[in-house]
C-alpha cells in the first residue's frame, strides 16, 4: 500500500505513523503541523491546510489508501458554532473525496466518533445498526461525512471504511482542544494539581488505549469484506470516577478533585458494542484501562 495519513501530526495520527511505519510501501503524513516531530521521524512529512484544495490534492497525490483523521472542532465548540462545524469539517472533507477521486485513491478509512454519533444511547452496548440521535453538531457533522463517503462509493467507486471510535487515550494526546479528559487528568495529576471534572464523575465512557485503535485502522485498510462501518471499543463503559481512582492507585496518591457543572453536550453514558470488528477485522481490545494508564503515565513523565 501507498499510504497518506491526513491528521498526521495529531495524537491519533501520530500513532497510526508509528505503526504503518516500515509495514507499508510508502507513507506520507499531511497536516499542519507536528505536536512531536520526533514521532515522526523518518515519516515523509507534507506541510498543508485541508482547506485548501491545492495542498489536499497533493497530499493524496500517489496514493492508494487515504486515512483521514482531520477534524477542526469539538463537541462543545462545534454547538457553539455550528457554522463553522460543518464549514470545516463537511466541506473539508467533501474537499478530500473530491481530491481521492480525481486521484484515483482506491480506499478511504475515516475515523468517525463512536460516542457521539448515537446520542444518548437506546441499548447498550451499542451497534451499529443502533438509531443516530446526535446531541452535538460535531457528531451530524460525522454522520455527514459517512453519507459521503456511501454516496462517492455509489458515484464513482471509491472504496471506503468507517471506524466509530469511541475515547482513545495513550501516548502523543494532549487536552488543549477540550478533548482527552485522560490526558487532561494524567498531566494536572503529576504536577501535583487539582483534577477539574465537570459533573458528579458519573459519566460513563469507552475508553480504548491508542495502540488498539491502530491497529484496527490498519486492519480496516486490508479488509476485503462488504461491511462498512465498524465500532472500536472496549465494549466497557468506565465512569470519570473510575479514571480517577485508576490514576490515585497508579500513582499511590490521593487526587483532591475540583467539580464544574456538568455540560450539555456530555452523554450520561457510552459504550459500543465490538462485535463486528471482531468478527470481521479479527480485531480485539488488548490493552486493559489501568496497563493503558501506566503506559501513558511512564510515556508523560518521560516528558518532564
Amino acid at each position: 500500500m501507498r499510504c497518506v495519513v491526513l491528521g498526521g501530526g495529531g495524537f491519533i495520527g501520530t500513532n497510526l505513523c508509528r505503526r504503518l511505519k516500515g509495514r507499508v510501501d510508502y507513507l506520507r503524513a499531511f497536516g499542519r503541523r507536528q505536536s512531536f516531530p520526533e514521532g515522526l521521524k523518518g515519516i515523509d512529512w507534507f506541510a498543508g491546510d485541508f482547506h485548501e484544495g491545492s495542498s489536499v490534492a497533493s497530499a493524496v497525490e500517489g496514493c492508494d489508501t487515504v486515512f483521514h483523521l482531520i477534524n477542526s472542532t469539538t463537541p462543545a465548540s462545534a454547538n457553539l458554532d455550528k457554522y463553522a462545524d460543518v464549514q470545516a469539517n463537511v466541506l473539508g472533507s467533501l474537499r478530500i473525496l473530491e481530491a481521492c477521486r480525481a486521484a484515483g485513491v482506491k480506499r478511504v478509512v475515516f475515523v468517525s466518533s463512536g460516542g457521539t454519533v448515537y446520542g444518548i444511547p437506546k441499548v447498550l452496548p451499542t451497534p451499529e445498526e443502533a438509531e443516530t440521535w446526535p446531541i452535538t453538531g460535531y457528531a451530524i457533522s460525522k454522520l455527514a461525512v459517512e453519507r459521503y463517503l456511501r454516496l462517492y462509493e455509489y458515484l464513482h467507486r471509491l472504496d471506503y471504511r468507517i471506524l466509530r471510535v469511541s475515547n482513545p487515550f495513550g501516548p502523543y494526546q494532549v487536552a488543549t482542544k477540550g478533548q482527552g479528559v485522560v490526558a487532561a487528568f494524567l498531566k494536572r495529576a503529576l504536577a501535583g494539581q487539582p483534577l477539574e471534572l465537570w459533573g458528579d464523575g458519573a459519566v460513563r465512557r469507552d475508553f480504548i488505549y491508542i495502540d488498539d485503535v491502530v491497529l484496527s485502522l490498519e486492519l480496516a485498510a486490508l479488509h476485503g469484506g462488504t461491511e462498512r462501518v465498524f465500532n472500536i471499543g472496549s465494549g466497557v463503559g468506565h465512569s470519570l470516577n473510575d479514571i480517577v481512582g485508576a490514576i490515585a492507585r497508579l500513582l499511590d496518591t490521593q487526587l483532591p478533585v475540583q467539580h464544574r457543572e456538568g455540560r450539555a453536550v456530555d452523554i450520561p453514558v457510552s459504550f459500543l458494542d465490538i462485535s463486528r470488528a471482531k468478527e470481521h477485522l479479527e480485531w480485539i481490545p488488548e490493552v486493559s484501562l489501568e496497563e493503558g494508564l501506566r503506559r501513558t503515565i511512564q510515556w508523560m513523565r518521560q516528558l518532564s
